[in-house]
């Protein structure tokens, strides 16, 4: 019972990191003090597991489903009057762009810190052993900021996630892993099956591509920070573009779709 009570506490302490990463506004500071404060937590799980298990491949991204799963739920996500009163002025499609441009900046944000831990691997030899910790704790950063932004645009164009935790949880991590808005008519098809088989394998091989992708972040001196910088910022705008066409469609075509304001 005593292990039990620790693993679930250091589960909400990481879940607790990840949320604070998706912030809008975080100073580069802080940013890099929560990634570390991530690496060292992942660490701490991996030596609970076996010290070997994160600097392996296969299991780093084994991690990360893990992980994603369990910190979506705790991804704080503004319903539609939460955002109007934080963002106030603006139209849906305006609305959208602010989120996007927002969402777009903290994934840049966790490159440009991800790529500054690694400068000093580079100039500390031995600490190149958690190279692999910390290209998965950056990929589960960023997932998580983008997690946050499919859930608020779906506020956005009204077409919101189920409300049930279980349920909510398999709707995002799915929109994410898919690139599509989730399906409003038929919001608890399946849930259990889904998040066991399909959406697990789609979140694995989207986390793997990502996990690639941030090898980049391991360039030495500050090339690493600029080229992952760039390049997550790209993605979660490629990410948000295909999204937000679908949720456009998916809006428009519910019973009694709310218009947009003016």
């Amino acid at each position: 019972m005593a292990g039990r009570d620790v693993r679930d506490d250091d589960a909400d302490q990481l879940g607790a990191t990840v949320a604070a990463l998706t912030a809008d506004d975080i100073e580069p500071t802080r940013r890099r003090q929560l990634l570390t404060r991530l690496v060292n937590q992942a660490l701490k799980q991996a030596r609970a597991r076996g010290l070997a298990d994160l600097f392996k491949p296969k299991a780093a991204v084994g991690w990360m489903v893990d992980t994603v799963s369990d910190v979506a739920p705790r991804v704080p996500i503004r319903d539609l009057a939460t955002l109007r009163r934080h963002i106030p002025g603006l139209d849906d499609e305006a609305l959208a762009d602010r989120l996007i441009r927002n969402a777009a900046r903290a994934t840049a944000g966790v490159g440009a810190a991800g790529g500054g831990v690694a400068t000093v691997e580079w100039a500390v030899t031995p600490t190149l052993l958690s190279a692999p910790v910390l290209l998965a704790a950056e990929t589960v950063a960023v997932a998580a900021i983008e997690l946050k932004l499919i859930g608020e645009l779906h506020e956005v164009y009204g077409v919101p996630l189920p409300t049930g935790g279980t349920q909510r949880t398999v709707a995002l991590v799915q929109s994410w892993a898919s690139g599509r808005g989730i399906n409003p008519m038929m919001p608890g098809v399946g849930v259990s099956a889904v998040l066991a088989n399909g959406t697990r394998k789609q979140l694995r091989d989207t986390l793997l591509k990502r996990f690639g992708r941030n090898l980049t972040t391991l360039g030495p001196f500050l090339t690493g920070a600029a080229v992952a910088s760039y390049l997550n910022r790209r993605t979660t705008l490629a990410v948000a573009d295909e999204l937000r066409k679908d949720l456009r469609r998916k809006g428009r075509e519910l019973p009694g779709a709310r218009p947009a304001l003016p």
